[in-house]
């Protein structure tokens, strides 16, 4: 059995946006099939994403795991409300530079380091 570099399979690349170098391939289901190991390999390791069709119609699109966890995570009715909130907060200039907050991370990190010292 020979692999098929998926590369020269002809793949329609589309990419996402010029500031990117995301790239959706479109592949037949069939040779996603027989190239299944590759597929999850670059969709995986290089965080390429797939579509795959039959017929020529798309069917279904293939993501990292990882990925797919947080944009199901982004349809829940809680976090989208929190989302909301945040970027209020930015339009209404409630925000602080990052490193402030760090700032006080670390600050907060070195009380509680301390405290525990103490302790033993």
């Amino acid at each position: 059995m020979k692999l098929i570099n998926i590369d020269q399979l002809s793949s329609k690349e589309v990419p996402l946006s010029r500031k990117t170098e995301i790239m959706i391939h479109r592949l037949p289901i069939t040779k996603a099939r027989i190239n299944l190991g590759e597929v999850v390999k670059r969709v995986h390791v290089h965080k390429e994403y797939f579509i795959l069709e039959k017929d020529g119609i798309p069917v279904v699109g293939i993501m990292d795991a990882e990925e797919l966890e947080d944009y199901l995570e982004t349809r829940d009715p809680k976090i989208r409300s929190l989302i909301r909130k945040s970027n209020e907060d930015i339009r209404a200039g409630r925000t602080r530079p990052a490193e402030a907050l760090l700032a006080e991370f670390r600050t907060e990190r070195a009380r509680n380091t301390a405290r525990r010292r103490r302790r033993t």
